[in-house]
């Protein structure tokens, strides 16, 4: 027998026990109670099905917005003429009355098209900043102890990115460094930048080797120039008079290891500068050392690279010590009587700067570019400066194949 709601009681069904028929009350109470949950949210705010109808209506006022207007112009200017008796008459005071009333229509269309015009041009460029970011990422402030600012601006006006690259990430074999420069300048040069960054952060983790790292950006150039080639020449496969079996990147490939030892693979790009704030007596290194210190291989793209990969020892990288990584667009920019701009002497008054950091050097560099060359450079101007603020040298952690913790700080550096 079962107690009932009411009190009394009734025979359970045959072939029921107490234990089934008690689950199905407790389904059938908790469907409700969900249902009616349901039913309640439903009263609050519309569903998805209700959302994308509401934005359609939107999206559909809009347009018809965007093409009324137009016509109210365009009927206002016919009922004018048509209907308006002024407009009939030949005096000078009608015209001048006609002349005023197209002269509202024809202003008020043009404005009408600059406010389309502008509004997907903003659009454009939101959609272009977010996919420039995400290819150039803005770098962490600090990375294993070294304090780093970067800045860099496009040859293309309105272009945040152009043909140059760089890039810092923290590894279990140290903090890896890419600087490069792609042939040409400006939007043309991204698929490259693109194909070298991508292969860039995931070799430095899992290549052992600073020449390993150089194999893989090999390898993905020699791709990317083939995918290129068959894009632009889809019958005829790799043309010789194609412009893309000329094109090559510079690179600069830079470790520095957790005791500051400097090892570097240069592929015809400029070498670096090493900036010191009264570290030593004068005349033993100087303030301003240009970190030349063997002959480059040649650019990705060219010519395929040798068997054997020299490693060059660049020496310590001591802390208070500031390495200024740039590309060829800055040594490069000239003003009216033609003369390049002297980037050891900016250097040399930027470390002479109290207190000297990474944001200084860019400031005072970028400065007397913009004065030197009467405004921005005709070539792609990328600049990395890396300031050592390790008080003692530490073994590296993290695990390899995986990024350590880069920054304590999430401010981004800016780019200009």
């Amino acid at each position: 027998m079962i107690h009932t709601k009411a009190g009394g009681f009734r025979r359970a069904s045959p072939g029921v026990s107490h234990r089934t028929r008690w689950r199905k009350t407790v389904s059938r109470t908790l469907g409700r109670t969900q249902a009616d949950r349901l039913r309640r949210a439903g009263a609050r705010r519309p569903g998805r099905s209700e959302a994308r109808r509401l934005g359609r209506d939107q999206q559909r006022l809009r347009r018809m917005l965007e093409m009324g207007l137009p016509a109210v112009w365009g009927a206002a200017a016919i009922t004018y003429k048509l209907a308006c008796p002024l407009a009939q008459e030949d005096g000078l005071g009608a015209r001048i009355v006609s002349c005023a009333v197209f002269f509202a229509v024809g202003t008020g269309l043009m404005m009408h098209v600059r406010r389309g015009l502008l509004r997907e041009l903003r659009q454009i460029r939101k959609v272009a900043g977010a996919a420039q970011g995400a290819l150039l990422r803005p770098l962490p402030p600090r990375v294993d102890g070294l304090n780093i600012a970067a800045a860099q601006f496009s040859a293309d006006r309105g272009a945040t990115v152009g043909g140059d690259l760089y890039e810092v990430i923290g590894t279990e074999h140290g903090v890896r460094i890419v600087m490069g420069d792609v042939r040409g300048h400006g939007l043309a040069a991204l698929g490259t930048v693109a194909a070298v960054l991508g292969s860039f952060r995931e070799a430095v983790h899992d290549e052992a080797e600073l020449a390993g790292v150089l194999r893989r950006l090999e390898r993905a150039m020699a791709r990317h120039l083939r995918e290129r080639a068959k894009a632009e020449h889809p019958s005829s496969g790799l043309d010789p008079d194609n412009p893309v079996a000329e094109e090559f990147v510079t690179v600069l490939l830079l470790e520095i290891g957790p005791d500051g030892e400097m090892r570097a693979l240069n592929c015809g790009h400029p070498w670096p500068y090493l900036l010191r704030h009264h570290t030593e007596p004068v005349g033993v290194r100087g303030q301003v050392e240009h970190l030349a210190v063997g002959d480059p291989l040649p650019p990705l793209g060219l010519f395929p690279l040798p068997a054997e990969l020299p490693v060059v020892h660049c020496g310590p990288f001591r802390p208070g010590e500031t390495l200024f990584l740039h590309t060829d667009g800055i040594e490069d920019a000239r003003d009216g009587a033609g003369r390049f701009f002297p980037l050891g002497a900016a250097l040399a008054e930027a470390s002479r700067s109290q207190p000297l950091s990474p944001q200084s050097v860019l400031r005072t560099v970028f400065t007397q570019l913009l004065r030197h060359a009467g405004g921005f450079p005709t070539d792609d101007v990328a600049v990395l400066v890396l300031r050592n603020d390790r008080q003692h040298d530490r073994a590296p952690v993290g695990a390899r194949g995986t990024a350590r913790q880069a920054t304590m700080d999430p401010q981004p550096t800016n780019h200009l």
